[in-house]
């Protein structure tokens, strides 16, 4: 059925041959300035499309909602439609030991599973990810789209930067350059001495964009200059980042920036809900990112009651695909925080924005003397300092009834070099920077250069000791 919204239909089926003329400012350019309330008519008729199919198909999804007595049926509005319960990362990884590997919300047979990802079940069972044939095509699809926004444009050279293994951030850049008709060079990272050689081939090649995580687009520019290369002889010009809040954070943004001469574009959601590029920045904002609703139908809501939260407010994003027909995801909570403002986005698409990004995990918050603190709020601090080397470690540890924040800090190379008395300047001037950007008493230790290793892909650097002092004390009292 042809409609306003170039042939948005479910199943989805694009023209891979499509390509708009290379001037143009939109892909599709009437899904992505139409009037909001217009799109959100035909994304309502859309998910009662993919709730009926998933319904049909997911014993998952009819067991969950006959349960809560709610029915396709039943959503004549979006605002009926905040009564669907919402989907938990636990249920899928309890739908995937009843129903092993997929899960009991696979909603196409299995030989049409194209793709296998996951992930890394580091900290348990590892969740598995079916892509379908026809989603490995909507995905290419959607994030040329996203692409498109960046500035990116077919011929250009697209330098991936990321793990090729379960994690889908590099599939899904290297999907969507290869649809554009780009030059991919699908670099990987993670090997052993991979990082000075990815430095040589970008001086080689000079990309006209690149992707990353934020973590690893920094680490990269240390061991180039370490091999006697400057970034900037990259001659990148556009940096896409996603896997970690930092590409919105300004302090972060802008030394990236800086390193190397490119813009920075902040994108991504949740490896569950690929085409993950549904929230993504684009050449004209300076921060944050634009919430394509008609590609994933994304609410920002109250983390009590899954409500939906006014413009200007904080909440927690939850998702639903209007494209997947593998494993549809709807209402999935993503325990992330963020906030959301009404459109239109500074590139004229009528989408509703988060303009400071993901905050972050709620999980990966903590709590210190009564104040709540992210770890990229610590990670923002300390990239406004010069003198900071780039590496740090987050300590949380007790020290009789009360709580201590220490932050480690590697400092520059070139202030280790001055020591003594310029060390434990920059000390005390990272402990009040601290103290002021986060309202908590920061103890700061400055260590040598290179004391902490360097992330390939995503940075882990809080350590919560509390735990350990809590069960000592226990056994202490008997």
């Amino acid at each position: 059925m042809r409609n306003d919204m170039e042939d948005w239909q479910f199943p989805p089926r694009y023209d891979n041959d499509y390509l708009p003329d290379r001037s143009a400012k939109y892909w599709f350019p009437v899904r992505e300035t139409m009037h909001p309330a217009e799109r959100e008519k035909a994304v309502l008729e859309r998910i009662r499309a993919v709730m009926r199919y998933a319904y049909e198909r997911a014993p998952f999804y009819r067991m969950k909602w006959d349960e809560a007595g709610v029915h396709p049926d039943h959503i004549r509005s979006l605002e009926e439609f905040e009564r669907v319960p919402v989907v938990t990362k636990a249920e899928l990884r309890q739908a995937q030991l009843r129903a092993h590997p997929f899960g009991d919300y696979l909603c196409v047979p299995e030989s049409e599973v194209h793709h296998i990802h996951g992930s890394s079940g580091t900290t348990g069972r590892p969740t598995v990810f079916a892509l379908g044939r026809r989603d490995w095509d909507a995905i290419a699809n959607a994030h040329a789209r996203v692409m498109w926004s960046f500035g990116i444009r077919p011929g250009d050279v697209v330098f991936v930067a990321a793990l090729f293994s379960l994690y889908i951030g590099s599939w899904g850049i290297m999907l969507g350059a290869e649809r554009m008709r780009t030059k991919c060079f699908p670099f990987g990272a993670g090997a052993a001495g991979q990082t000075a050689i990815a430095a040589r081939w970008l001086k080689l090649t000079k990309p006209r964009a690149i992707y990353s995580t934020p973590s690893y687009a920094l680490h990269l520019a240390e061991v180039a200059r370490d091999e006697g290369i400057d970034p900037h002889e990259f001659g990148l010009e556009i940096m896409m980042c996603s896997g970690e809040p930092g590409a919105s954070i300004p302090a972060i943004r802008d030394k990236l920036e800086g390193l190397y001469g490119v813009k920075v574009i902040d994108c991504g959601t949740m490896a569950e809900m690929t085409p993950w590029l549904s929230a993504a920045g684009s050449d004209a904002m300076d921060q944050g990112m634009t919430w394509w609703q008609d590609m994933v139908y994304h609410e920002m809501c109250d983390p009590k009651t899954f409500r939906r939260v006014p413009y200007g407010s904080r909440g927690t994003p939850v998702y639903t695909h209007l494209e997947r027909t593998s494993q549809p995801m709807i209402r999935l909570a993503s325990g992330d925080l963020s906030e959301w403002v009404d459109g239109p986005a500074p590139c004229g698409r009528t989408y509703p924005m988060i303009p400071k990004g993901l905050y972050g995990r709620i999980d990966d918050m903590f709590t210190i003397r009564g104040e709540n603190v992210y770890p990229s709020d610590i990670e923002a601090v300390l990239n406004k300092f010069e003198e900071y080397g780039g590496e740090h470690r987050v300590i949380i540890t007790r020290e009789g009834a009360m709580d201590e924040l220490v932050v480690q800090v590697e400092p520059s190379a070139p202030l280790a070099r001055d020591g003594g008395e310029a060390l434990e300047a920059f000390r005390k001037k990272a402990a009040v920077g601290l103290q002021r950007g986060i309202g908590v008493r920061t103890r700061v230790e400055v260590v040598e250069p290179h004391t902490f290793p360097r992330s390939e892909h995503k940075a882990r650097r809080v350590i919560d000791d509390r735990k350990l002092f809590t069960s000592l004390k226990l056994k202490l009292e008997g």
